[in-house]
């Protein structure tokens, strides 16, 4: 049998890749982890219903990952952005989970996230010629 590599982006190909990844994982996690995941997707919205930022991420074992956080540029320095990240903060106590994992890049939000308690545990430099940080917060304390 010879194999080829297709590029073939489907949303069936894709959930086959995660959800084979998923179910080899689920054979080295402790059993109390076992079935703990969960998308996130927190949506800000006005009073018409549109989307004018949200988080996009996953409950995943004993975490929370950020994949994404936007807000329109419009509606920043307002406290949306805090406001997005606290509740899927309390989400994730909510959910046991020990910490928060996300990342970003220089030219985006690192202050913010700073200053909402997060901490840098790794970065590459040169990453399409900015810092990208990988940040996380610890909710154990």
């Amino acid at each position: 049998m010879s194999l080829k590599i297709s590029n073939n982006i489907t949303e069936s190909n894709k959930d086959y890749v995660r959800n084979k990844m998923i179910e080899f994982n689920l054979m080295h996690f402790p059993d109390e982890l076992k079935g703990r995941y969960q998308e996130l997707n927190l949506h800000l919205v006005n009073e018409d219903g549109e989307i004018l930022g949200g988080i996009v991420g996953e409950f995943c074992w004993n975490w929370l990952e950020v994949q994404y956080l936007f807000v329109d540029p419009a509606h920043r320095k307002s406290g949306n952005g805090k406001s997005l990240l606290r509740e899927a903060e309390k989400m994730a106590r909510d959910k046991k989970c020990d910490f928060i994992k996300l990342d970003t890049l220089s030219f985006q939000a690192l202050d913010f996230y700073l200053k909402e308690g997060f901490q840098i545990y790794g970065t590459i430099e040169n990453a399409g010629g900015y810092t990208h940080y990988y940040l996380k917060k610890d909710l154990l304390n």
